[in-house]
Order: C-alpha cells, then sequence, then structure tokens
C-alpha cells in the first residue's frame, strides 16, 4: 500500500517521517528527540546553536558531530560559554571534531551572553523562547504542508537579532520551534506522532509551554 507522500516504510516496518532515512543515528533522533517539549535553558541552548551551525549544511552532519560540540562548548551551559575568550576561539577553529566556521563560533558565545541578558529580563531562557509559540494548527499530511518559515518563526527571529542573537533567521528559527516541540510538524501517520502530540499536551497543560 502506497504511504501519503512524506511517509516511508522503514526496513524495521515503521511508518515515519521520510527525511530519517535509513540512517540509525537520524531515525533515533526523529523517534525519541525532534519535536518532543523541550523547557531547560541549557537544552534550548545548545538546540538554537546547532540550528545555527547547520546552516549551510545537512542536519546529519550536525547530528554525528553533536556530542563532540558539546565537548568544546563546555555542554552548551550559557554561563560556561559565556565567559569564553579570544583563547576559546582559536581552540574551537582547530577543533576538528566540530564546524570550523569563525563567525558560527564567535556567534555561540555572543548568543550565550545574550541568553543571560534574557535570563535576567524574563527569569528564564525558556519563558521568553515559549512565549513566541503560535496557536494550535492541523497536523501536516504530507511533506509539501510542513513550511520553511511562518509568520512566529519570522517574528521570533526579529526580536532575537533585535536582542543582539546571530545565525537566527527564520529558516533556522522554524528549525529550533521544530526540533523543540513548539510547533508538531510529525506528518499524520507517522508513527511517533502520537506520542509527541501526549507529550505536547502534557507539558502545556503543565504550563511549561
Amino acid at each position: 500500500m502506497n504511504q501519503p507522500d512524506g511517509l516511508i516504510r522503514g526496513a524495521d516496518g515503521v511508518v515515519r517521517c521520510w527525511w530519517p532515512g535509513e540512517h540509525d543515528d537520524y531515525l533515533a533522533y526523529h523517534d525519541d528527540e525532534w519535536g518532543r517539549p523541550v523547557t531547560d535553558d541549557t537544552r534550548l541552548f545548545e538546540k538554537l546553536c546547532l540550528e545555527g551551525f547547520q546552516s549551510g549544511l545537512s542536519w546529519l552532519t550536525i547530528l554525528r558531530k553533536r556530542e563532540n560540540f558539546r565537548r568544546a562548548f563546555r555542554g552548551f551551559v550559557p554561563d560556561k560559554v559565556a565567559r569564553f575568550s579570544g583563547r576559546d576561539v582559536e581552540r574551537l577553529l582547530g577543533d576538528a571534531g566540530i564546524v570550523r566556521h569563525r563567525g558560527k563560533i564567535e556567534a555561540t558565545i555572543s548568543n550565550a551572553r545574550r541568553v543571560r541578558e534574557v535570563r535576567s529580563e524574563f527569569g528564564s531562557f525558556a519563558k521568553y523562547v515559549w512565549g513566541f509559540a503560535p496557536g494550535r494548527t492541523a497536523a501536516p499530511i504530507t511533506r509539501t504542508d510542513i513550511p520553511a518559515t511562518t509568520e512566529a518563526s519570522t517574528a521570533f527571529a526579529k526580536d532575537l537579532k533585535r536582542r543582539g542573537f546571530r545565525f537566527c533567521g527564520p529558516t533556522t528559527v522554524y528549525a529550533l520551534m521544530q526540533a523543540m516541540g513548539m510547533v508538531g510538524d510529525h506528518l499524520r501517520g507517522c508513527a511517533v506522532r502520537r506520542d509527541v502530540e501526549r507529550e505536547r499536551r502534557e507539558a502545556r497543560a503543565q504550563g511549561q509551554m
């Protein structure tokens, strides 16, 4: 039986969104992480940074380097990264385990400092970020139903830019919104969608999003 456009049946017989293909690490990310609500400041900062590093590259490249990134950026704890100096920039530029892009490295350090400013204003980075959550939308049926940007991601990116954040355009921000569960973009018919949506409902009921 043919699947709707954007759904594939894997070698394990499970029907999923198309984008993980048959890569084991990508499948695990799709099944266990993508779209599930994240409300922890450190994890949100990590996701923001890695989406910025992904610009111009495949997400699979970033995913396979993620543990290296975590070691290089001290677990993406914002207060630790905010204290990085020029010496750390040079250290990171010499680290073959990450993406050695000076602009993105310097942006990550700068963004950590902006996170501290946001925390001072809002109490947490998560509270600020989740303030841009859009209203509920219908579940996407096919891959063409998933946008690259939305009004919400454009507004979110504009405010990040106003606050001095870098490498945070509307497309990057929408990818963040998908990854952190702010929007539910697992396709209708994807095997994990039901569990992901349950987690999102529970988080919403608890006032976490």
